[in-house]
């Protein structure tokens, strides 16, 4: 099987198809700053600098011209902000009909396997969804097709991250991809498993030997915040009452996992593009004075540490690995889909 992965990103998705034993020839996006990481780390795979919206079918044409569109898979797995849960506006925005711009590949080469990835959201939006469209076009062109929503921690990933996911197949009715973890099966992986051996090292630090083992500066009021915050899961609601923030006074007391920490022994909350930051999730280190490491970070997203990331700066590189489609996850689609056509393994 052959793949193209359209919105490649660093190549959470390609790394994971490789593993499954996909060929994944191309990998396209239209951020110049993720093709090294790519390349890097996708030896196999050439990355094209190109946006979807206004790449011609041509290109595609000319890359896979020797190439049987039966043993063709088109993954796609589109920036997911238009369709999170706090974007209100995701019908209004040019990147909500990005599914639509994959459609016109996927109509113009027919291969015979598709893969979609990307938030519940997508597959909610309100009106004439971009989601509905794709599903008349996949019917008008004879595939059969399985959508839900998988969380990745039930394919040996050690976080909780729901994704809304589609396999669509000429000629095969698709199924949901085995869990292999949780009751009855393999345990979670947990924080503990993925990041506990990782070298200490404090806020603001660069680690001279682990790559990408480097955690964010934090202001004095945010290193004293973590400090106050109990080991293993504590949270803001054990500060002294000097340290709250304006918004949590007078007896608020939602949203508790922002300056939180993570739990050893549990699978990691969803990561986010802002991973690294202590004050945007529970992303605090279960017993370190710091935000979780961007190796960490990459290590709960299942990449291997040879996976180097590299980026202009550490915001674009926790980009990188939080908008990353979790590699054990991709793994996990890529087998199945294989074993769905009859490819040996």
């Amino acid at each position: 099987m052959i793949a193209i992965d359209f919105f490649c990103g660093a190549g959470g998705l390609t790394r994971g198809l490789l593993n499954a034993g996909v060929d994944v020839i191309l990998g396209i996006d239209a951020d110049e700053d993720c093709r090294q990481t790519y390349e890097t780390n996708n030896h196999t795979s050439q990355f094209l600098l190109a946006d979807i919206r206004t790449l011609r079918v041509e290109v595609i044409a000319n890359r896979i011209a020797d190439i049987d569109p039966e043993d063709l898979l088109f993954a796609a797995c589109a920036p997911c902000q238009p369709f999170a849960q706090l974007n209100r506006n995701y019908t209004k925005d040019e990147a909500a009909r990005l599914l639509n711009k994959f459609a016109r590949f996927v109509r113009e080469f027919q291969p015979r396997q598709v893969f979609v990835e990307n938030v519940p959201g997508l597959a909610r939006v309100r009106g004439s969804s971009t989601h509905r469209r794709f599903r008349k076009m996949l019917n008008e062109l004879g595939y059969e097709y399985w959508e839900g929503v998988l969380d990745a921690k039930a394919y040996g990933v050690p976080q909780t991250r729901r994704r809304f996911v589609m396999i669509a197949i000429r000629g095969v009715e698709p199924t949901i991809p085995p869990p292999t973890h949780g009751p009855g099966l393999l345990p979670y992986e947990t924080v503990e498993r993925a990041i506990r051996e990782y070298p200490p090292i404090e806020a603001g630090e660069i680690h001279p030997d682990v790559p990408n083992h480097r955690a964010a500066v934090l202001k004095p009021i945010n290193l004293e915040r973590i400090r106050h915050t109990p080991h293993d899961g504590g949270d803001r609601t054990a500060w002294p009452e000097h340290l709250w923030l304006q918004c949590h006074g007078n007896g608020y007391t939602g949203h508790t996992d922002s300056y939180g920490r993570m739990r050893w022994q549990h699978p990691a909350p969803t990561l986010t593009c802002k991973c690294h930051s202590l004050s945007n999730g529970r992303y605090g280190h279960p017993e370190q004075d710091r935000a979780i490491s961007l190796r960490e970070a990459a290590s709960l997203q299942s990449f291997n540490d040879t996976f180097i990331f590299h980026a202009h700066t550490q915001g674009h590189l926790a980009s990188q690995i939080g908008n990353a489609v979790p590699v054990r996850l991709a793994e996990a689609v890529g087998r199945h889909i294989r074993n769905l056509v009859g490819e040996e393994l």
